[in-house]
């Protein structure tokens, strides 16, 4: 355990709901420690020891709770691989009212338009309570990074679970540099103002209000940020400059502040993709994947059929892998996968769908319902179009990332249709994984379709017809272009790897903040 006089104030800090490290039980009581990855981690390892960086966190569970209580101010260095981390031990109904309740039944839901709006939203008396814990989980990180942060440091804030946090820290610490982040899209002002105006608060305004606490809010594409800016003009009143509306930055400036509007786009880290790829692991997986694919597996169908398609042709691959989120619309990509093996006959036996549906937040009734549906539909395909030989759909719902590189290594075509995303980095890793190079099937409703929307293949999508279409384009596609777009893809996946994608934002946030002025703005009232 790091002692209490080791720790000291912090220049760089990061907030996030979910950290670095999570802890399980072990058998014999005990708790294990498991690191995670991604954009953060990769970030704050490139800024190195000296710059005094800290991560707080939230514990997302008994044994997160444990571990944070017998820790203290920081987590155990050996737990983290040397990152400073505080995990913030919130009491469990807070936390679930806030995370569930609020971050990802409500905010997530508005963001990425899901709302059934004849039967939802509808704001009572559950929500007041499930609100009130969402303000006391941002402001017991506000009081966090207040507590942890040297003076005038920079702090990041990340993503929708988090949206009071800015404002709240301003409050209490006026002198620090703090930038907001959003992972996810940023919905149009008329959905946006879903939200609550009166149950017990104006949540639309106070969210909005809490995001321009910081010195810079950015999106991962310009579509997102000025999605944001509408939503401040049209909800607050707020005056919006530059950007497309003018020249330079974005601006938004409200109750006296000025908050720079930032777009980063997250990359795909291509080294450590393709060096992870080629591991005798997922080698292992590649070889059972194929053998599943050919019919020669119990699981993938008759042991001993005849493999692969009519004359000897090697079978054809559409591989999507996807948590089963409802934004990430699999049930709709199943029936398209349908509409092609019914109205593209000559596909049948041809081509197997490899699924990989990893379910997701299954302590809500609304995502175990559709997890459900996902293996009913997959289900539905393979008793109606199966023969000995041909499993078309090839589910699997166990989390297995070896496995899913194995599945990029061998996609003749990557099927990605979210209703909304705000980036979707399966996108962006099949290109670069890719063996032989795949086509892209995009959703013009991802936001990596502002990069690689010219490689790739677009689908509405909520058109299950155009969508087999574009499937059965994907599989007619000359090798030989197909492995020019899938280069070009994987270059514009990899141009802003992780690493820098987190260098800029801190670079950018500890740039002078340009003094308020509304002389400049092109729009001042709600439209």
């Amino acid at each position: 355990m790091v002692a209490h006089a080791e720790v000291r104030p912090a220049q760089v800090l990061v907030a996030s709901n979910r950290g670095p490290v999570s802890y399980t039980r072990a058998e014999g009581g005990g708790l294990t420690a498991k690191r995670g990855g991604g954009g953060l981690v990769s970030g704050l390892s490139a800024i190195g020891p000296e710059a005094g960086a800290l991560w707080v966190c939230a514990a997302l569970g008994d044994a997160d709770r444990a571990a944070a209580s017998r820790a203290g101010a920081r987590l155990d260095s050996a737990d983290t691989g040397g990152q400073a981390v505080r995990m913030l031990d919130i009491p469990a109904e807070v936390f679930t009212l806030a995370y569930n309740g609020v971050a990802n039944s409500v905010l997530w839901f508005v963001h990425h338009l899901l709302y059934q709006t004849p039967l939802e939203p509808a704001f009572a008396e559950e929500f007041e309570r499930q609100w009130a814990a969402y303000e006391a989980y941002n402001a017991a990180f506000a009081e966090a990074l207040a507590s942890e942060a040297a003076d005038g440091a920079t702090v990041l804030v990340q993503d929708y679970h988090l949206t009071l946090v800015p404002g709240l820290l301003r409050d209490r610490r006026p002198d620090l540099r703090i930038g907001h982040f959003s992972h996810t899209p940023w919905a149009p002002p008329d959905y946006y103002r879903l939200l609550p105006d009166s149950c017990p608060d104006d949540v639309a305004a106070r969210v909005l209000r809490g995001v321009l606490g910081a010195d810079r809010a950015a999106f991962l594409t310009s579509r997102w940020a000025e999605s944001f800016a509408d939503c401040c003009v049209r909800v607050l009143g707020a005056e919006v400059s530059g950007g497309a509306r003018g020249k330079g930055e974005l601006r938004v400036s409200h109750a006296g502040r000025t908050t720079r509007i930032g777009v980063h786009g997250l990359g795909a880290d291509g080294d450590f993709l393709r060096e992870r790829a080629h591991r005798p692991d997922v080698a292992e997986r590649v070889t059972a994947l194929r053998a599943q694919i050919d019919g020669l597996t119990e699981t993938g169908a008759t042991a001993g059929a005849a493999p692969s398609a009519e004359g000897g042709e090697r079978r054809r691959v559409i591989v999507r892998v996807d948590r089963t989120e409802l934004s990430k619309n699999i049930v709709r990509g199943l029936r398209a996968y349908r509409y092609l093996l019914t109205h593209y006959p000559h596909w049948q036996e041809r081509v197997t769908h490899l699924a990989f549906a990893y379910p997701s937040r299954q302590d809500l009734a609304v995502y175990r319902d559709y997890t459900a549906e996902v293996a009913r539909v997959a289900e539905e395909i393979n008793t109606d179009f199966g023969r000995p030989g041909w499993t078309p759909v090839l589910l699997h719902v166990k989390d297995d990332f070896a496995r899913s590189l194995a599945a990029y290594r061998i996609a003749d075509v990557a099927l990605v249709n979210p209703i909304r995303d705000g980036m979707n980095l399966v996108a962006k890793e099949v290109p670069v994984v890719s063996d032989e190079g795949c086509a892209l099937v995009l959703s013009r409703e991802a936001g990596a379709f502002a990069e690689l929307g010219e490689d790739a293949i677009a689908v509405n999508p909520y058109d299950v017809a155009g969508t087999a279409r574009a499937l059965d384009a994907a599989l007619t596609m000359p090798p030989d272009e197909r492995a020019r777009r899938n280069r070009r893809l994987a270059a514009a996946a990899t141009a802003l790897p992780p690493e820098r994608w987190f260098l800029d934002q801190l670079a950018e946030l500890r740039e002078p903040a340009p003094a308020t002025a509304h002389a400049d703005a092109t729009s001042s009232t709600p439209g």
